[in-house]
């Protein structure tokens, strides 16, 4: 029994790592323990770097999310940006149809998560961001994506000359 405190602590630490909160706002009012609200977080690719996206989700209060042990529901929304150059990795080039995850978030104490998982679209150079959640045992099908295109971005002095990938 002494080591669920400690348990619940470890995870709530681990579902803050790689998102950093921009801000949120109050959904609905709860007298015992933190509102209800929508909570806007941001973090960037661990892959690529020049891009960053921002979910926005909903995040349960009460007692109940004041001790981490609420679930919360799968509505999310996602937008992804070029913030700077991108260098796509050989892995991402040839990566697989099932996508790979770049982010992953705890909603509730054990069996629910949000995820993001990116896909590499080759024909049209997008970089697609999809956002769902699910469960052990069964998943939602609510969702969200974000394309980002590969643009060019000159540096200083620099005119942009296309596309650009690791070893050119």
């Amino acid at each position: 029994m002494k080591s669920l405190p400690l348990l619940i602590s470890l995870l709530t630490l681990t579902s803050l790592v790689g998102a950093e909160q921009v801000g949120s706002v109050n959904t609905k009012f709860k007298m015992l323990g933190p509102n209800d609200k929508i909570v806007v977080e941001v973090f960037d690719d661990p892959d690529i770097a020049g891009v960053s996206c921002y979910l926005s989700r909903a995040k349960t209060g009460g007692m109940s999310g004041a001790f981490g042990i609420a679930e919360d529901t799968s509505d999310a929304s996602i937008s992804c940006r070029q913030i700077g150059p991108i260098k796509l990795p050989k892995k991402v080039m040839e990566g697989d149809e099932g996508g790979e995850e770049v982010f992953k978030k705890r909603t509730s104490l054990v069996f629910k998560s949000m995820q993001v998982v990116r896909f590499y679209d080759k024909r049209r150079n997008v970089l697609i961001y999809l956002t769902y959640s699910d469960k052990v045992i069964e998943g939602s099908p609510k969702n969200s994506i974000s394309v980002v295109p590969i643009l060019p971005m000159p540096g200083p002095g620099q005119s942009g000359s296309g596309n650009q990938t690791e070893g050119s």
